[in-house]
């Protein structure tokens, strides 16, 4: 077995999962097969086997890890925001450019509808926490616009999602620029959604 400094006995599944995130936000998916990411984890090419015996095993492993960071990047913002519910939607929503910009590789494997295997409980589980995330921060204006409706919180959560979603593919793929203030302040919106949902 080859080895070297990036793996000692410890969690090779984990070790694995660091590497190819280096490598997918280096090259893009293209660039990932498992002999690669063995090499740079230190482990001979057989190694990954027990823990992900096909690459679609891998990028789902990926994805896992993906909405757990994508998930702590919301939350972080929305910690260090005041309470008030139009602050935690723009917290949220800058959390998730963050996120987007931070690892657009990984970002737009996670929601790859022919990259993934959906039907993986793993992987349903831990898209489910952002999900969820979403409809706490979207409930607040569908009881303000009088909207508290199963149908009506979806109709806010989709196009809240929709905006937010389309607006950091767009920042990711250089349509929009950024700004001088890091990743998660666009140099300019084409308007302020939060504004228009809260009156």
């Amino acid at each position: 077995m080859v080895r070297n400094k990036r793996y000692h006995h410890g969690d090779l599944r984990q070790t694995l999962v660091i590497e190819a995130l280096g490598l997918l936000e280096e090259g893009g998916i293209e660039g990932l097969s498992l002999r690669k990411i063995a090499a740079r984890a230190g482990v001979s090419h057989a190694a990954p086997d027990h823990h992900f015996p096909t690459l679609r095993h891998l990028l789902n492993g990926l994805a896992v890890e993906g909405f757990r960071r994508f998930g702590a990047s919301m939350r972080s913002e929305m910690q260090a925001s005041p309470p008030a519910p139009a602050d935690q939607l723009r917290a949220a929503t800058r959390g998730y450019l963050n996120f987007a910009v931070g690892q657009p590789h990984l970002f737009r494997l996670m929601f790859s509808a022919d990259r993934l295997d959906w039907s993986d409980a793993e992987l349903a589980e831990a898209a489910t926490g952002p999900r969820s995330l979403l409809s706490d921060i979207c409930r607040p204006v569908a009881v303000i616009r009088g909207m508290d409706t199963p149908e009506g919180r979806a109709s806010i959560e989709q196009l809240v999602w929709s905006q937010i979603h389309g607006y950091s593919h767009l920042v990711i793929d250089g349509k929009f620029p950024l700004g001088e203030e890091g990743p998660c302040e666009p140099r300019a919106a084409l308007f302020d959604l939060t504004g228009l949902l809260f009156p």
